[in-house]
């Protein structure tokens, strides 16, 4: 579950990490009232849960009110990658003369959280880490034992940050792991921490995700859960109650279980293709379930053709066929060709009833896999 920056930053505010005075808005004439109140310059920002706002659009700095009052008429209501802005932080400006990264999150690969700080801060993490990773520098944190102050410290030091305000980001590095911890967070992170020309150390930005599985522990969190600003997309994985993840392709892929699904992803990723989704039904899904996967997957923008694979256990052949039919009897004409795999309980009935007008059948799910990334190249020519 995301956190946006206002409620990340009342969290952070509480646990005494130094932020700039901010009021949230919803209407332009609040904008006016907060910035009236806060001074200028002020950063009209976009509450929405994706990155690179400032880039797309929904960050500005307002030098009057003239400024603050076109900033939030522009970014009230924008569509922001998807997503409707219907509220914004509007915030103190911070004269600054150095920006760093900070950040703690899971490194899955060592199975500890993770501290990372680099002297890059303001721009992309992922980039820096790409294009020069020695950059960022990484202290690992047993969580048997916690984090020990000398780690925050060392981590610091290692990064390069300037020795007058290194014990001060070290500071907030150690409230970071402190409220990572305590709040059941995946990640949490400032880009950019500011140095100000006093040498003042203020968190300008906020990131902070919560492990949704641990949110029954967290009440006080989940209260701030807000599905008004998910997109289209997720809102019908919520009411459809699949984990639907998208991803950078153009080759749709369903299936029942989650090493299925990866499985296909990796196969779709070596015949040429990108795959464009994550969606696994789950084992015994019947006819109406597979039809709203199909509705998911057709429903997703970025998706040229689909690939069905399905190995039946406790799934039975003859029920996904007859929610394939099902789905695709409700369109004049398929939106998106669709390419279908059964193997398992029931296979053979589930052949039998698959309507081949409306989709192709492979019997293999390489054959499968290689049609639907073929389909999906054909859109794309």
């Amino acid at each position: 579950m995301k956190l946006h920056e206002y409620q990340a930053k009342s969290l952070f505010a509480d646990a005494g990490i130094p932020v700039p005075d901010s009021r949230l808005a919803t209407s332009v004439e609040d904008a006016l009232d907060a910035v009236d109140e806060i001074g200028y310059p002020a950063a009209i920002k976009a509450q929405v849960h994706v990155g690179g706002r400032g880039k797309a659009g929904g960050i500005k700095i307002a030098t009057d009110r003239e400024e603050a009052e076109q900033y939030a008429d522009e970014i009230l209501g924008m569509d922001l990658k998807g997503y409707t802005v219907d509220q914004v932080l509007v915030e103190a400006g911070v004269d600054f003369v150095d920006e760093l990264y900070v950040g703690v999150t899971m490194d899955r690969g060592e199975g500890k959280p993770v501290l990372m700080v680099s002297t890059e801060g303001g721009v992309n993490i992922e980039e820096v880490a790409e294009e020069n990773p020695d950059a960022i520098a990484r202290e690992h944190v047993d969580p048997a034992f916690g984090l020990h102050p000398y780690q925050a410290r060392k981590v610091v030091y290692e990064a390069g940050v300037d020795a007058d305000v290194a014990l001060d980001v070290a500071s907030i590095l150690s409230t970071l792991y402190e409220l990572y911890e305590e709040n059941d967070a995946s990640e949490i992170e400032v880009n950019p921490v500011m140095i100000t020309s006093d040498r003042d150390v203020i968190a300008a930005d906020a990131v902070m995700n919560i492990d949704e599985d641990a949110l029954f522990r967290q009440p006080d969190l989940a209260d701030m859960a807000e599905e008004s600003y998910e997109d289209d997309l997720e809102r019908k994985a919520g009411e459809y109650g699949f984990d639907y993840v998208r991803l950078s392709g153009n080759v749709g892929i369903i299936g029942n279980g989650a090493g299925l699904v990866m499985t296909t992803l990796d196969l779709v990723d070596y015949y040429g293709g990108a795959p464009a989704n994550f969606l696994d039904i789950g084992g015994g899904a019947k006819a109406e379930r597979v039809a709203n996967a199909l509705d998911m997957v057709f429903s997703d923008d970025n998706v040229d053709a689909v690939v069905f694979n399905i190995f039946g256990g406790i799934t039975r052949g003859d029920e996904v066929a007859k929610g394939i039919n099902e789905a695709l009897e409700q369109f004049d004409e398929i939106p998106k060709k669709v390419v279908v795999r059964l193997a398992g309980t029931n296979a053979e009935e589930g052949m039998e009833i698959l309507n081949t007008d409306l989709v192709e059948v492979e019997k293999t799910l390489e054959d499968a896999v290689q049609r639907a990334v073929a389909n999906a190249e054909e859109v794309t020519q």
